[in-house]
Parts: structure tokens; sequence; C-alpha cells
């Protein structure tokens, strides 16, 4: 497989090197929609789990794939992850904070969730753990939950535990967006998921903004 378009283990090994048994690979998904929630997906592998190198090999940046490929390998991925965890804020937190904030609540939220079981965290306190994430612009902060934030720029293309959260989170949040097109059929989320279509902008024009719209960043689409 061409690491040019499939992840590797070659970022995460390294934090291991560095004494971590886990890495936490953490993506974002939904950040430039103009409707619906922010998501943030995050994974745990451990470096002691013998099928550490035997990830789905389809496994791709989640942008990369089509719904039906990540439909497909969502069950198993879940299952070779060490733990994962999806993270929301909602449109109105968004209005209210702005996106970095939103984005830290959600991954907050997330974090949450993982270290939940008071042994996960005593473990990962214990035996090192270290959060890699996706990007030019490090949102969380130097640690999040007092775990240390590595940095690394298109991680969703080339790291397998950003990889995976990003598609985990997409196929969820994905999936939430569908049932609220249930509730707000005009506006075609089914198709768009919440982001600027031509189609979805002519809605908007046409209907007005719904409950799960974004209203500071409509400004201009309304103007």
């Amino acid at each position: 497989m061409s690491t040019k378009t499939y992840p590797t283990l070659q970022t995460e090994s390294k934090l291991f090197e560095r004494g971590n048994r886990f890495v936490i690979g953490i993506d974002e998904v939904g950040r430039g929609a103009i409707a619906g929630p922010v998501a943030v997906g995050l994974s745990l592998i451990d470096k002691l789990n013998p099928a550490l190198t035997s990830w789905p090999e389809r496994l791709q940046d989640s942008k990369l794939m089509t719904p039906k490929s990540r439909a497909e390998i969502t069950e198993p991925l879940e299952t070779w992850v060490d733990g994962f965890a999806i993270g929301y804020s909602s449109n109105e937190e968004i209005d209210k904070s702005g996106i970095s904030e939103a984005l830290r609540s959600a991954a907050s939220r997330a974090l949450t969730e993982l270290l939940a079981s008071g042994s996960m965290r005593s473990k990962l306190a214990s035996e090192g753990a270290v959060i890699l994430l996706d990007g030019s612009q490090n949102w969380l902060g130097k640690q999040a939950a007092g775990l240390e934030v590595d940095l690394q720029v298109k991680a969703d293309t080339t790291c397998v535990s950003v990889a995976a959260a990003a598609v985990l989170a997409k196929v969820k949040r994905d999936a939430l967006m569908e049932a609220f097109d249930g509730t707000y059929p005009e506006y075609g989320f089914a198709g768009h998921k919440g982001y600027a279509s031509a189609a979805h902008i002519q809605a908007l024009r046409t209907h007005g903004p719904s409950a799960i719209h974004r209203l500071t960043w409509l400004t201009r689409i309304l103007a």
C-alpha cells in the first residue's frame, strides 16, 4: 500500500519509543459545516496489543473513503482499537463560544468517556500515554486530561490512530445528520451532512435557518 494515501504506524511508533505505552489519536469532523454539531473522535491504541499492526487494510483519511467503505470498516475498527469515544458540541455552543472552544468541549467529553473507568485512567497515567492531534493548530492546548499533546499536520492521512478516530467520528456524525433529515427534510441534510452545498444554501434562502443551523455562520449566506 502506498504511504501517500494509506496511514502507517510510523509516527505512533516514535511516540511509543518516547516511553508511552498508549497513543490517543484525535481528529474533528464537521468543523466547516454550517449546520449540526461538531464531532471530535478519539481512538486509543496500545503498543502491547498483539493485533496492533493488523488494522483494517482499507483504512484511509476519512475524506478519501466512500460512505460505503467507511461503514464497512466501522465494526472492524471498533474491534481493533483498544478504546474509542466521540464527543459533540452543538450548533448553539458553537454560536455562543466559537468553534475552537466548541472543539475543546467536544474533545473533553470524548476523553471523559474514554477515561470513565478508574483503571483505564490509572493505566494511562502509570504506563505513559500521549495524544496525537491532527492539524497545524493545537486547539486542545499543551495538555488535555493531563496528557501531552503532539501535533501532526495531515495526521488523518498518515497516522493510523488518527485516521481511525476520524472515520469513526465521521460515521457517527453522518448518521446523526441523516437522522436530522427526517426532522428537517426541506434542507436535505442526508445528502450534504450540514455543509454548504448549493442545494443547502438554496434551501436556507427559501426556508430560513432551522434549529440546528449555526446562526453566526449564516450572515453572508443570508445577507
